[in-house]
């Protein structure tokens, strides 16, 4: 007797997000599930969609995204949506939308990555999670709380460290989020409103976020020539804690910092040893954030994407606004602030070798309210896929795959996401590998990629040939601890 599904999905390369070879076959969806793959030649479905031996994958995951208004403001996502994402973490580099509580009228860079103080009316992570319920995204949602978030709630000033009565508040604050459902909670110690944050301060927080099964991320203290020395502040925080360890797009920044990578994933090998310790990555050699005097150099171009007290200035090097104004580059960049900036600071060298080591996953990092963005925003996944592993050869097609799907899913604890199997939550993508390609670039950064034909959500089709379809996305809560190694 056949079997009946919603949708079947035919004549497809099933490449299952574990890394392990892909197999031709096809692959039945009855309501948000998975319920069979293989020869489905006898099976009967609402819906048939021939594939012609694409390749269909688990929906990609951005473990590193700063999407949280967004997926409420903007809930169609299309910057991720298109390129084949199913689920966004938030909440990263120490900076989230709730719980928020803002004294204003200024949001605290770099805070105001994420929006105007309007954005920021989530009180509590339930709050949050409700707005998220109710604007219904294209994608997946999954939080993490910020550190420096938490720090604008209970702290006047952010030049000191926290005293014990504003550790036991924010603490407390945390505890109440993990509850209500976050995964997590991230820091950015590298930026101003937290680089005052002790071993102290962060191995409390992290107490609390190993206790509730929560993952700690992080956004170095110091990407540059301390580089080394942070990784290893940051496994001491995680191991304190008892809390898996993700350090946020790991890099080496800077001119004097290039050729560091093998020095860098030696001590992440070291550290995932002793803890589960993993990174993320994207595949740029330029970073994108808000405009930092502590990056001012003349030893890379740095190109300015926004400023509110000059916004004719923008998309202009720094270099080409600072002779204009005959000037120095430190101050033109204070004349600019508060601005945005893209740091043309990583060799590719560095960059290739993080990307492809088998502890980095994948995460766009991009910037979804910046006028001019960083073309990681809409070209992440595809790049990693056509560029690097189709053109470039760096990785095979599963392994990339896995860096996109399965491994950041266990990582994450995003139960039954990011694997092909019976019973996993019918997120899906379905590409044509010899067409994926990135179209955003530096010049023009808003641009859909080519090749993803097809995205499933929760079972529903999201994403066809181009078009929009079903909002099908929701957020995911905290359900089980994550793993350690």
């Amino acid at each position: 007797m056949s079997q009946h599904a919603n949708l079947l999905i035919r004549d497809v390369q099933l490449i299952d997000g574990t890394g392990s070879a892909p197999y031709r076959g096809d692959l039945a969806v009855r309501g948000e599930r998975i319920v069979a793959l293989g020869d489905l030649h006898d099976w009967s479905a609402d819906s048939c969609i021939e594939g012609h031996g694409r390749c269909l994958s688990p929906g990609f995951i951005d473990v590193h995204t700063h999407d949280d208004s967004n997926v409420i403001r903007m809930p169609q996502m299309l910057p991720k949506l298109t390129q084949g994402i199913t689920t966004v973490i938030v909440g990263n580099c120490g900076i989230s939308a709730s719980p928020v509580r803002l004294p204003g009228p200024d949001v605290p860079d770099p805070m105001n990555l994420l929006g105007r103080l309007e954005d920021f009316r989530y009180p509590s992570f339930a709050a949050y999670a409700e707005a998220v319920g109710a604007a219904q995204p294209s994608v997946n949602v999954a939080a993490l709380v910020g550190h420096t978030a938490l720090r604008a709630n209970f702290m006047e000033r952010f030049d000191r460290p926290a005293s014990a009565e504003e550790i036991q508040q924010m603490r407390s604050a945390l505890r109440q989020a993990l509850a209500d459902g976050a995964i997590g909670m991230s820091s950015g110690l590298a930026y101003m409103n937290a680089r005052h944050a002790p071993a102290a301060e962060m191995h409390a927080l992290v107490e609390e976020v190993g206790a509730a099964g929560g993952i700690y991320t992080t956004h170095l203290r110091d990407e540059f020539a301390g580089l080394l020395d942070a990784m290893e502040e940051a496994v001491a925080t995680a191991r304190h804690g008892q809390a898996p360890l993700v350090i946020s797009h790991l890099k080496c920044a800077g001119v004097g910092n290039w050729g560091t990578a093998p020095l860098a994933l030696e001590k992440l090998e070291w550290a995932a040893r002793q803890h589960s310790c993993h990174c993320d990555c994207y595949p740029y050699t330029a970073g994108s954030s808000t405009l930092d005097l502590g990056q001012v150099t003349d030893d890379f171009e740095i190109f300015i994407t926004w400023s509110d007290p000059h916004p004719q200035m923008a998309r202009q090097t720094l270099q080409a606004i600072a002779a204009s104004w005959g000037v120095s580059l430190l101050d033109a960049a204070r004349r600019l602030q508060p601005a945005g900036a893209v740091y043309h600071n990583m060799a590719e060298d560095d960059m290739r070798r993080i990307l492809q080591h088998p502890l980095s996953m994948v995460g766009s990092d991009g910037l979804p309210n910046d006028p001019h963005p960083h073309p990681r925003l809409w070209g992440a996944f595809p790049r990693v896929i056509g560029h690097f592993c189709r053109d470039q050869g760096l990785f095979s097609l599963p392994e990339a795959i896995h860096k996109m799907t399965g491994l950041s899913a266990r990582n994450f604890g995003l139960a039954d996401r990011g694997e092909l199997r019976v019973g996993a939550f019918a997120d899906l993508t379905l590409f044509d590998f010899a067409e994926v390609r990135d179209r955003a670039t530096f010049a023009d950064p808003i641009a859909a990629a080519q090749g993803i034909e097809l995205v499933l959500v929760n079972g529903a089709v999201a994403y066809r040939q181009g078009q929009l379809e079903a909002r099908a996305g929701r957020l995911l809560k905290r359900s089980t601890q994550s793993p350690q190694s």
